[in-house]
This record gives C-alpha cells, sequence and structure tokens, in this order.
C-alpha cells in the first residue's frame, strides 16, 4: 500500500486529517478513471483509490462501439489491436453468414492497456492515483465524519480518507453500490479465454468478429481477434453455470481453437440494475458497474461506464460544492436524471431487445442477416451514429415489434 500522506489519510481515532479532497473516486476501470478525468479537468482536487495495482486484467470482450470513443478524454489515442469492418453472425453454429461494411464498425482493445491509458489521462489531469488500497466502507454520519459536507472514505488498514464528494466506481461488486442501495434485476454470468494462435489462423480472423447466438436462452458467443491473440467467450444468464461453461467448450471446439493453450480463462459477473435503483446517497454517487449501468441484451459495459463515469465526475463537482444536504440532494437528483435520459432510454430498449432475442433468436439471426435496414441499424449504433433509443424513436415498426414481445 502506499503511505502518502498526501491522501489525507490517519489511523481511526480521535484526530481527523486536516486535508479533505473536493472528489475521491473508488475504483480506477473506466468509469472511474472517465470520472477522475472530468472532476480533475475542472480544476478539483481528486484522489483516484484503486485496489489492484495497473495494469491488471479483467474480463471483458474489449470491443470499442462509437459511444466509448465519443467519450472519451480529448487527445485520447486508442490502442487498437484491430479494427472491425465485418461481422460473422451464426445460430448455434450454423446459418452462418458474414455481413460486411467499408468503414470501420468498431475497434478491439486490450483492458489492461485501455484502463491504463484511461488513468494516465486522469492523472495528467490533476488526479492523484493510490493503488493497493482497499475501501472497507464510506461513512456519511458518525465519529468519522468532522462536518455534514464532509464523506469518510474508511480503508481497510482503517485509515480514512476524507473528502467533499464521492465517485463509487468499484465495479459489479460495488462496497460503494452497497451502501448506497444499488437493486439489480438482471445477474449474467461471462466466460472467457485468451487464445494465442499462429499467425495463419489471426490472419483468417483479421478485421472480422463472430458473434453466435447461444443454446440457451439469452445466450451468446464472440470470437474478437486481437492481432496474435483470438478473445472468446460466451455469456448468459447465472444459474446456468454448467450450460454456459460447456456451451464455452462446445463453441471453442466447433472453431477448431480447442487444441490451442489459452493464456487466460476467466469469469466473470455483470449485474444490471433495476429501474428503480437508487444512483446516490447523500454526498455519494456510483456510475458504471457500480452503479448496475450496461446495455442489459449485449451486456456491453465499456461504454455505459465511460458515459456515466463522466457525468458522475461532473456532477460530483457540483455535489462537493453544496454547503448543505438539500443541496447536494439536488445536485444528486440532477445526475440520476441525466443518466436516466440518455443511458436509461438505451437499457429499457435493450431490456425488450433481450426478450425478443430470449424467446426468438432465429428471427434476431434472420433480420441481421437477410434484411439490410437490420443490418444497417446495427451498423450505425456501433459506429456511434445511432443508439437503440433513437432506433425505436424514428422507426415506428420496431418499436411495434418490440412492444409486441415486452412483458
Amino acid at each position: 500500500m502506499s503511505s502518502e500522506n498526501s491522501a489525507g489519510g490517519n489511523e481511526m481515532g480521535d484526530e481527523v486529517s486536516a486535508q479533505v479532497w473536493d472528489v475521491v473516486v473508488v475504483g480506477a476501470g473506466p468509469a472511474g478513471a472517465s470520472a477522475a478525468y472530468a472532476a480533475a479537468a475542472a480544476g478539483r482536487r481528486v484522489l483516484l483509490l484503486e485496489k489492484a495495482e495497473l495494469p491488471r486484467y479483467k474480463t471483458c470482450g474489449g470491443g470499442i462501439i462509437g459511444p466509448s470513443r465519443d467519450a472519451l478524454p480529448p487527445g485520447f489515442d486508442l490502442p487498437f489491436k484491430d479494427r472491425i469492418n465485418a461481422v460473422t453472425f451464426s445460430l448455434d453454429g450454423k446459418y452462418t453468414r458474414t455481413r460486411r461494411s467499408k468503414s470501420m464498425l468498431f475497434g478491439l482493445i486490450n483492458r489492461p492497456e485501455f484502463d491504463a491509458q484511461l488513468v494516465e489521462h486522469a492523472q495528467k489531469a490533476g488526479a492523484e492515483l493510490r493503488t493497493g488500497v482497499t475501501v472497507s466502507r464510506v461513512e456519511q454520519h458518525g465519529s468519522a465524519v468532522p462536518d455534514r459536507r464532509t464523506v469518510a472514505v474508511v480503508l481497510q488498514d482503517g485509515e480514512t480518507v476524507l473528502a467533499r464528494a464521492v465517485v463509487g466506481a468499484d465495479g459489479s461488486a460495488s462496497r460503494i453500490g452497497a451502501h448506497v442501495g444499488v437493486k439489480l434485476d438482471q445477474v449474467d454470468l461471462g466466460l472467457e479465454a485468451e487464445i494465442p494462435v499462429p499467425e495463419t489462423v489471426a490472419d483468417d480472423w483479421r478485421g472480422r468478429v463472430l458473434i453466435d447466438w447461444g443454446p440457451i436462452p439469452g445466450s451468446y458467443g464472440w470470437v474478437f481477434p486481437k492481432d496474435d491473440t483470438l478473445t472468446v467467450g460466451v455469456i448468459s444468464a447465472r444459474g446456468e453455470g454448467a450450460a454456459t461453461k460447456r456451451y464455452l467448450e462446445d463453441f471453442i471446439g466447433r472453431l477448431g481453437l480447442a487444441g490451442f493453450e489459452p493464456s487466460v480463462s476467466s469469469g466473470h459477473l455483470t449485474r444490471c440494475r433495476a429501474d428503480d435503483s437508487p444512483l446516490s446517497r447523500g454526498r455519494v454517487l456510483v456510475c458504471g458497474d457500480a452503479a448496475g449501468l450496461l446495455e442489459p441484451w449485449t451486456r456491453e459495459g465499456i461504454s455505459f461506464a465511460l458515459r456515466s463515469g463522466r457525468l458522475a465526475g461532473e456532477w460530483a463537482v457540483r455535489i462537493s460544492e453544496a454547503h448543505d444536504a438539500v443541496d447536494a440532494r439536488r445536485q444528486a437528483l440532477n445526475y440520476a436524471f441525466a443518466i436516466k435520459a440518455g443511458l436509461g432510454v438505451e437499457m429499457a430498449v435493450g431490456k425488450k431487445m433481450l426478450k425478443v432475442f430470449e424467446r426468438k433468436p432465429g428471427m434476431l439471426h434472420a433480420a441481421l442477416t437477410g434484411f439490410r435496414p437490420a443490418w444497417n441499424a446495427f451498423a450505425r449504433i456501433t459506429r456511434g451514429s445511432s443508439s437503440l433509443g433513437e432506433l425505436v424513436r424514428t422507426h415506428p415498426m420496431a418499436g411495434r415489434v418490440l412492444s409486441r414481445f415486452d412483458g
């Protein structure tokens, strides 16, 4: 653990450190780094806490779609491992068809490199980073809190860090989310293998990904090429662990990749918020996975992390300036409104898309592979020139189809 006194820490006891940070961000993934960047770029004193040492591996396909790219800090140079302009779709290994685009659909990154670069941008903006730090809890009342404008972030070793506002971005098993009272209504299990392959195999995949609609309702698999490694994964609802593992094994075997030894095999639970789940409590906000913010159908989370993180950082600045609980509450409600008006609309459509997909995966596959407007919509969404919400608003037929399956 870092022993820097500048973090404003002290042993739990009668004395409280004089330094109070404007904003403390817990978790240095895409959401936390974006929040720290936004708050630091506004000229505030920002501390970013991360329990791991950076860079660290995360289970993630690593797809950077248009909304992710548009939410990055100015001057961010994306470390793409491949640029994708073709998608092969299959229905549990059958009815395979490849659709191509003249321009790039999305790019692929390795999360350790991408996350570390985001943190560097936050540091350049003025945020201070401490790694190897585990947060036990946050307190907004009690002996550790000197006044009502302050939040105490209590670390595992008993050290206390004080802040005017706290952003929880500590992942899908978030301790800050538990403090806020985040409620979840969809939990999925993702399994993934990083498979190094010979150059001849890598060449076959360059510029192209595979999306396979899986045998378990709501499941799908993917192959994302990154230089000489293929990221191969599957995801389905939690509770189907054995079937999900079998799907991944069958998927890898079907692709002819069973003979290659994975460099990494990992699993991860994704958690999606309930509609009435809170996004704040007092001077504490949550964003990204900690808030259960992700697209329910594809379980895409990077763009939701980047966008919600930036908003959380901006509104945390306003909360840090609030002189009383009423003003802090007003700013927190404004943050929640901003999230629900944008990301919330996309999530609502995504939930309907998931219901259609669970019941009629063949219909969805047929539309994407045989109906050009559906493919064009997919391409626009991945590039960022449209969104799921905009698709429903501008195409009444799509809205009617989704509503028919809703409920």
